[in-house]
């Protein structure tokens, strides 16, 4: 009885400042802002089939710096991760880019305000930042453009990337740019096999 009476007492004083600490109602315009704020965070199907490309790949690399002239070839690593509560896909590349030692690390993401998937690139050939907008298919291959301001002429470039997968275990990225005469040629080429 005495143990029934203290916890009761004890209930009666601890409410009433729980009640004073709890927030306020919200305003039906607030509780549509955070509805869109949840839905707009949430991760979806697109966030799902991002994850699906997690793991490590081995890369075949080619680059074409004359759109006339033969590629060279090199190899690499790609280790890809999900972060962010499975929200983001991390891409982090070990390679040999033109025969120096090469390091790049991506980010890809799906906006669910937009309705489009986005994608960041940085390395250590640069100290600038590639950001890309694009689409992608059920069947994971995607179409994204993308701009960085080139180191010769200080102008901003556009280029246009695709990814497509030749099998479940190996995935094409094609990149596209302008050459010497303006127009469009292919710049690389890296194809992804995963472990």
């Amino acid at each position: 009885m005495i143990r029934t009476l203290a916890v009761t007492l004890a209930l009666a004083t601890t409410l009433p400042a729980l009640a004073q600490d709890a927030p306020p109602e919200m305003s039906p315009e607030e509780a549509a802002m955070m509805q869109a704020y949840q839905q707009a965070g949430t991760p979806g199907p697109q966030h799902a089939g991002l994850a699906k490309t997690a793991g490590t790949y081995d890369l075949a690399i080619k680059s074409w710096m004359d759109p006339d002239a033969p590629p060279t070839s090199e190899t690499g690593t790609a280790a890809r991760s999900m972060i962010l509560g499975d929200r983001v896909l991390t891409e982090k590349v070990e390679a040999t880019m033109h025969g120096q030692p090469f390091t790049g690390h991506g980010m890809t993401g799906y906006d669910n305000v937009t309705g489009k998937y986005w994608s960041t690139w940085n390395d250590s050939m640069s100290t600038g930042l590639m950001v890309s907008e694009g689409t992608c298919d059920d069947a994971g291959a995607c179409s994204f453009t993308g701009s960085w301001h080139d180191p010769v002429s200080k102008q901003e470039v556009s280029a246009r990337m695709t990814t497509h997968w030749t099998s479940p275990t190996v995935e094409v990225f094609e990149m596209y740019g302008p050459g010497p005469d303006g127009k469009e040629h292919k710049m690389m080429e890296m194809t992804y096999t995963r472990r």
